[in-house]
């Protein structure tokens, strides 16, 4: 009988699974369990429960897994269970962003670089198109593809340049994918994305708060709490919405490695993205893609709460007009003319 029980526990001590605690995954999946919960804490339990079954855990836990396998495991695992950016402490989204950049230097080889930075205070973001100088290059185009890391296969585009028959703005007939030499004679051009409105429709109508404004003024959407409804995309007047039908395909060479969490990270498919005004350049003080790339000089973008910006300015001298003004929705995007 003596020798029945120091069986049992050498069997025990030499174990190598979740028994023991010796895998990656181990301490944690005792903990959760141990922990009291409310009703979202209970979901996570059962869908655990479900996931183990899948896979996912025993990939962590395994004993020929290599120490790297574990790791993304555990980062996947971390993931799934990632709650809405809003409601994160700022300790949080640190946590959050670092396992974001070791996920792909463990996946890619190379390290990115992703910012989690908030609103500066004083700070409204704006921005004027001129009319009169836009040729219709689709420099700020190119640039923002590139920039905003958008997929290759299916061409995604934030922006849209219209190119319109002099004397008439009508989106309807306005062409937006035109092969010929630009300037055309008898017609101008304007662009259009995202507008930043102050009221805007397409969060209101998000079913699970994953799309919000800044304080900063822009709207942002949480990639990782998405579920892909297009509500968004349907309540938008502006066609300012994008949805992934597929995983986003960047060649690993092309990829900017200078993110955002709320901006031009790597998405997934099933979920919404749209123009940030480069979140990650406009909080570092500097323009969007676009406006740097244009090479007329037609966009205007700055801070509207400062009375010295060149977009205060514009506002100030210019006759403008915003797209759609009688639907309230306020946007933060001017069009003019010299």
């Amino acid at each position: 009988m003596k020798e029945k029980k120091e069986n049992n526990k050498a069997m025990q001590n030499t174990s190598g699974s979740c028994q023991n605690g010796n895998c990656s995954c181990g301490d944690g999946y005792q903990q959760t369990l141990n922990k009291k919960s409310d009703r979202r804490g209970m979901l996570k339990k059962l869908t655990m429960g479900l996931l183990t079954g899948a896979g996912m855990v025993n990939s962590a836990c395994s004993i020929t897994a290599s120490d790297e396998d574990k790791e993304k495991s555990q980062l996947d695992w971390e993931s799934f269970f990632q709650g809405n950016y809003q409601l994160m402490t700022e300790d949080e989204k640190k946590k959050t962003v670092e396992r974001l950049e070791r996920s792909y230097e463990l996946n890619h080889g190379r390290h990115p670089d992703i910012s989690a930075k908030g609103p500066e205070k004083d700070v409204l973001y704006g921005y004027a198109f001129n009319i009169s100088k836009c040729r219709g290059y689709m420099d700020c185009v190119n640039a923002c593809v590139q920039e905003n890391n958008q997929d290759r296969d299916t061409q995604m585009q934030y922006i849209r340049i219209h190119e319109h028959k002099n004397g008439q703005i009508n989106f309807e007939l306005a062409e937006d994918n035109y092969f010929h030499e630009v300037p055309a004679e008898g017609h101008f051009y304007m662009g259009t994305q995202c507008f930043h409105c102050e009221n805007p429709p397409c969060v209101k109508v998000c079913p699970v708060e994953a799309t919000w404004k800044e304080k900063d003024g822009i709207v942002v959407v949480d990639y990782d709490w998405c579920i892909g409804c297009r509500y968004c995309m349907a309540a938008c007047p502006y066609d300012g919405r994008r949805f992934n039908w597929q995983t986003p395909e960047v060649p690993e060479e092309e990829v900017n490695l200078n993110q955002h969490y709320l901006g031009n990270r790597l998405r997934k498919k099933g979920v919404m993205e749209k123009c940030t005004f480069c979140i990650q350049r406009s909080r570092e003080g500097k323009n969007p893609a676009c406006v740097e790339a244009c090479p007329t000089g037609a966009r205007i973008f700055g801070n509207l709460l400062d009375p010295n910006s060149e977009i205060r300015w514009v506002l100030a001298n210019k006759k403008v007009f915003r797209l759609k003004e009688d639907l309230g929705t306020e946007p933060k995007f001017w069009y003019f003319m010299d």
